[in-house]
């Protein structure tokens, strides 16, 4: 494991939910695994006192040090631009950037870890959020299977050392009510332009909801969606196994979604093709030649000349290198591509900088 403080994220190397690659990656950019677990005999870290919680941390820790070679960081000593960081990379949430606990609690400073795998940082496990385990295992395009064998063999490893909170009756114990049981949930990111353009995403989103199902935005829980990149999770982990969410989510609900968004996308071209053409070059000209742009609007250009490439009405350009640039106008990869925190107006001139140089090679 990287000691504490200088074992960081490689700036400009591509994470995981980017690669472009695997099953439905037209649509889908990620799927994610991720458990839910807390120690036996050890206060929850809603409940527990700072002392406590410091405790759990170095606990974790060394369990976590017997899993392989990971980076570590101790999220409340790293600065904000760094965690900001973490947060753009999907290695960690925005509540455990912030460090923010039930009842509106703690701060920055509270005891808190992440480690992560690198450089593929597809393995991440966030200590002290707000359960004291939150393992995550990501994939590119479809594939919870593959997730959830890979965050199986982690959480076994984990448990050869840690006793973890669990009941007969109700399964492994947890902070938050909805994740008690098998304490799981199975997202994807979906890139969903042509439901979008259309005005279909509002029947998708009801639909979803009333399959029990949680749809959020890019940065996650409580955000709207830009990019019109959605995630979509299961809210429900008691009464029904891994298995059987694993079947639903994979076989049966993300796939209905896709084939909606594939038609879409085959409306717009066959019977809107001029419009749509137009709609991605205007956007591939903002990219190219705009001297200030803020992130949701570069999030927005981005993702019509992303279904542009997918589709074939643009040519010569690799999708990674789009996926790319939905990380590289984040706020934080901004400042540490400048070296130095940056300006509301100063980030606005760097990310158009940065799209210009990389768009125009595309078109």
């Amino acid at each position: 494991m990287g000691s504490e403080g200088n074992s960081r994220p490689v700036y400009g190397s591509p994470t995981e939910w980017l690669r472009g690659d695997g099953p439905g990656c037209d649509v889908v950019f990620s799927s994610r695994v991720r458990l839910a677990r807390n120690l036996a005999a050890h206060r929850f870290v809603p409940q527990a006192d700072r002392v406590q919680r410091g405790q759990t941390l170095d606990i974790c820790r060394r369990a976590i040090e017997q899993v392989g070679p990971l980076m570590w960081v101790d999220v409340h000593r790293a600065g904000e631009v760094e965690r900001q960081l973490l947060v753009e990379r999907q290695l960690m949430s925005r509540q455990h950037a912030r460090g923010k606990l039930a009842g509106g609690i703690g701060g920055p400073d509270e005891p808190r870890g992440l480690a992560a795998s690198l450089p593929d940082e597809q393995l991440s496990i966030m200590v002290n959020e707000e359960d004291h385990l939150r393992i995550q295992v990501m994939r590119s395009g479809l594939a919870l299977a593959s997730a959830l064998a890979a965050v199986d063999v982690i959480d076994d490893r984990l448990e050869r050392t840690l006793e973890y909170a669990f009941s007969p009756r109700f399964g492994y114990l947890t902070a938050c009510p909805t994740n008690v049981g098998t304490g799981i949930r199975f997202s994807v990111m979906l890139h969903l332009p042509g439901l979008k353009m259309l005005g279909e995403i509002d029947k998708v989103k009801r639909a979803a909801e009333d399959m029990s199902l949680a749809v959020r935005g890019f940065y996650g829980e409580g955000t709207e969606a830009v990019g019109d990149l959605y995630q979509i999770s299961n809210q429900t982990t008691l009464g029904k196994t891994e298995q059987v969410l694993l079947q639903e989510m994979e076989s049966e609900i993300v796939p209905k979604v896709i084939d909606y968004e594939r038609h879409a996308r085959r409306v717009l071209v066959e019977k809107r093709r001029a419009t749509t053409i137009d709609r991605v070059y205007r956007s591939l000209g903002i990219l190219k030649y705009a001297r200030l742009i803020a992130t949701d609007e570069a999030m927005e250009h981005l993702s019509l000349v992303r279904m542009g490439v997918v589709l074939g009405l643009l040519q010569g350009v690799d999708v990674r290198a789009v996926n790319m640039m939905f990380l590289m106008v984040q706020q934080a990869h901004l400042q540490q591509h400048s070296g130095r925190e940056l300006t509301q107006h100063e980030r606005r001139t760097a990310r158009a900088n940065l799209l210009r140089e990389r768009a125009s090679a595309i078109g």
